[in-house]
């Protein structure tokens, strides 16, 4: 046999034929078409949201737009407390007088917040647990002594301007076992128009009855001796706070506060303190914590920050 003849021929390396490369092209076509396509959305999305919602302008989130869209769960998640952010200033353009120095609060960013402006109190409501973040006053002695004469007027109602999937309604509060808890007190108000307002359930938590009857309603007490005291304006700030998942009430899952508290600011001394309570039968007036330990545990910043205002 011819040497030649003995050796074997090299094999040619394989080159992807024509078909299999138009192949992985189109492949790679589409996934860069569905990776600009959700960009766009998310852009879109966020855009639309912030529009309708400014309190998420420079801190809208992919989990919070989603959330705004109604992608969430069934269960009310608690107020965000992360210290890290991100965070929403509050604007309140119809009502500033309610805060010291016209400087809003800054909260954690969380979906469905709403501003209210009423005619004796502001809400920022959370339509995720269907109650207030927190209800801001303004209080003063002249404002007490005109509110002596006021009827209680008992005339609870849903809030209309809430959509109803946000709000609660009051068939969530009948037969619960928990009382529809005022976070801006009906005693506080100083005319028959505040009063019938102070009744709207954007202004109620569910609150364990012997608590609101006992150790809350002698802080909402005492509040108020203060202010007679006062030498000018008394800034409050009442609400709830969830810690873990809240055990709800009703059809629309109003949730359950674990604790209520109310921040108490004297405009004239400087002088600011908390009072922090359990929502339970159990709890007790004590003494309150400081405003700092507060903001801690919150992530609340109700006070106006340096240069706010």
């Amino acid at each position: 046999m011819s040497q030649s003849m003995s050796r074997k021929k090299p094999q040619s390396r394989s080159r992807p034929s024509s078909r299999s490369r138009s192949r992985r092209s189109s492949s790679s076509s589409v996934q860069r078409f569905l990776r600009a396509f959700a960009l766009s959305a998310f852009a879109a999305f966020s855009v639309a949201s912030c529009v309708l919602n400014p309190e998420w302008r420079d801190t809208a989130t992919l989990e919070t737009v989603l959330a705004e869209l109604g992608w969430q769960s069934e269960q009310p998640a608690a107020v965000p407390v992360a210290s890290g952010g991100p965070y929403a200033q509050t604007r309140f353009s119809q009502c500033r007088d309610f805060f010291p120095l016209a400087g809003t609060p800054i909260v954690p960013v969380s979906p469905g917040l709403r501003e209210l402006c009423f005619s004796a109190f502001a809400i920022l409501h959370s339509g995720q647990t269907k109650t207030p973040v927190f209800v801001a006053q303004r209080l003063n002695r002249d404002m007490l002594l005109q509110g002596q004469g006021v009827q209680r007027t008992d005339r609870f109602y849903a809030e209309a301007r809430l959509p109803s999937a946000e709000r609660a309604e009051l068939a969530d509060y009948r037969n619960s076992g928990y009382s529809r808890g005022h976070m801006a007190p009906a005693a506080d108000m100083h005319n028959d128009e505040a009063m019938a307002q102070s009744f709207s359930l954007a202004n109620m938590v569910p609150q364990n009855q012997s608590h609101n009857a006992g150790a809350w309603s002698r802080i909402e007490q005492d509040t108020r001796k203060y202010v007679m005291r006062s030498r000018g304006d008394v800034y409050v700030f009442t609400g709830p706070v969830y810690m873990g998942r809240p055990a709800t009430i009703g059809s629309g899952r109003v949730a359950v506060p674990t604790h209520l508290y109310k921040v108490v600011h004297d405009a004239a001394s400087g002088r600011t303190w908390v009072h922090w309570q359990e929502n339970s039968a159990a709890s007790r007036a004590g003494p309150p914590i400081s405003y700092e330990e507060f903001v801690s545990r919150t992530g609340l910043h109700l006070l106006p920050q340096p240069g706010q205002g």
